[in-house]
């Protein structure tokens, strides 16, 4: 490599650093606080927690997990990694288990949106503390499962006479195609596609029914649902450019290595982006909350979640009857 090549892969790795610090920092400052107050609210303010709330204040707790951990990657893009292998293996898992029980909470919350709205009643007699506990356990089970998976390869690297915990050490090619497509379809293909299924059936009940609890609801998830696809999705992207690139690596050098660059200028900045959706889901908590006149600003997001809490009422009772019927005869007639 040149001494001009050099210099120019040194000032673009500066500036990616330094664009990777300041989402960090801005994450934390934004994200800590307002998961620590969503925690409290749900924990001390309310009296009735449904499986949303629930569901909520899990991914609260998922997202505080990797904020403490923020100040000690600032650190290290400042300066280098000094904390040792152990240590990085360490934040990496917690990193990763936070990963999968976000997108297995928000997978979950969308199922039980599908439930409440379709069958309001019937989600009734499961909303027992012991299988609500269950559910819970299963996906902090299988999020830990899956974050586990990443330690055996997670290693330090030298990068421009520093040490940075981003390296992963695979025995093959094909080993790492294995990783990465699990990790895609596992964190976000498949949760993706049945996220999509339930909230296209959820959005075309929700449109024949005009009570604002509900609505103000579904939007509210809708909305987390949004913020983490539009977050995670750069970092699944380069998964897959890395898997092409392996793929081109045997037939054509030239478009791998290619691939190769783009993929790692740019796996800093969307790993980067990740951790905004562990701090902008209180952003969405406020301004769902924003409407609530006559509270307190953190009165008004404890109003909210009380909200989502209530049980079904009569008038949505007959009006869930009246869409019901409404699409059976629709499908009798279409049958006819």
């Amino acid at each position: 490599m040149s001494q001009a090549e050099e210099s120019g892969t040194h000032s673009t790795w500066n500036i990616v650093r330094s664009v990777v610090c300041i989402i960090l920092s801005l994450s934390f400052i934004i994200g800590t606080p307002g998961n620590c107050i969503v925690i409290w609210t749900v924990c001390t303010k309310m009296k009735q927690v449904s499986p949303s709330v629930l569901l909520i204040l899990n991914l609260a707790i998922a997202d505080v997990l990797v904020l403490i951990t923020l100040p000690i990657w600032i650190y290290s893009f400042a300066d280098s990694w000094v904390f040792g292998v152990i240590f990085c293996k360490i934040l990496v898992f917690i990193i990763y288990c936070s990963m999968y029980a976000s997108i297995f909470l928000i997978t979950a919350l969308s199922l039980e949106r599908l439930m409440a709205v379709f069958y309001p009643f019937t989600i009734q007699r499961y909303k027992t503390k012991e299988k609500i506990s269950l559910v819970m356990f299963l996906i902090w089970f299988l999020s830990i499962t899956f974050g586990i998976s990443v330690i055996p390869f997670q290693e330090t690297e030298e990068m421009n006479g520093g040490l940075l915990c981003t390296c992963r050490n695979y025995s093959s090619n094909r080993q790492k195609v294995s990783y990465l497509l699990l990790e895609t379809l596992a964190g976000f293909v498949i949760p993706f596609l049945i996220i999509c299924t339930c909230y296209m059936c959820v959005a075309r009940r929700i449109s024949r029914m005009s009570y604002q609890s509900k609505q103000r609801s579904e939007r509210l998830i809708a909305s987390i649902v949004v913020a983490f696809i539009l977050c995670w999705f750069p970092h699944h992207l380069f998964n897959i450019l890395d898997i092409i690139s392996i793929q081109l690596e045997l037939s054509n050098e030239e478009m791998s290595l290619a691939l190769d660059e783009i993929v790692s200028r740019g796996v800093y900045i969307s790993g980067a982006l990740v951790f905004i959706s562990s701090c902008i889901n209180p952003l969405l908590y406020a301004f769902a909350a924003r409407r609530f006149q006559n509270h307190l600003r953190f009165a008004k997001i404890s109003k909210l979640f009380e909200q989502m809490s209530q049980t079904v009422t009569e008038e949505d009772r007959k009006k869930s009857l009246v869409v019901t019927k409404q699409e059976d005869t629709l499908v009798n007639t279409e049958n006819l």
